[in-house]
């Protein structure tokens, strides 16, 4: 699939891209530890189970193998309501991954409620990559500031950003 044409969400698939990248982003770690924002979470950034069940810090290790299903458990979910949240919006692969990428970091009831999504619904695609930008902060730490712990958050949006540029450009 092209980075440039847009497709019907409802059509969409997260790409093998998106797990290296989302691998990377969040690395895979056995025990339960505390994300930046202080919330419990297991494998590759999952704060909880399919069955809805939270992570907690004395929950035991998992495989990476485990660590992968639970990641793939939740971005099903997150993709069922990313599209629910653009009905009738079409995307190019690239942006469907960001934009999932996006919901699986800061959760489908952000993502509804953001300049974001607006943008996207009001076609304005180059300003809902801008609006990515906003998104900087963590348990009410301002991310681009290195020293406060959560530089990631920052630099895994200034990525989102370039790939949803690169996408529009």
């Amino acid at each position: 699939m092209s980075n440039k044409i847009k497709y019907a969400v409802g059509g969409l698939a997260v790409s093998a891209a998106f797990f290296a990248a989302l691998v990377k982003h969040e690395d895979y770690r056995t025990e339960p530890y505390r994300d930046s924002g202080g919330v419990p979470t297991i494998g590759i950034g999952s704060t909880q189970y399919p069955d809805g069940r939270r992570v907690k810090m004395t929950d035991p290790p998992v495989t990476q193998a485990q660590a992968v299903e639970l990641a793939r458990a939740h971005v099903a979910k997150d993709e069922g309501r990313l599209k629910a949240l653009l009905p009738g919006m079409r995307l190019s692969q690239a942006e469907y991954d960001v934009y999932t990428d996006f919901v699986y970091q800061f959760g489908a009831d952000t993502f509804a409620k953001s300049s974001v999504r607006r943008h996207l619904i009001a076609g304005n695609h180059t300003e809902a990559c801008r609006a990515l930008l906003k998104y900087r902060f963590a348990a009410g730490r301002d991310c681009r500031v290195r020293q406060n712990g959560c530089w990631g958050v920052w630099t895994r949006q200034q990525w989102r950003y370039r790939k949803c540029m690169e996408a529009n450009s």
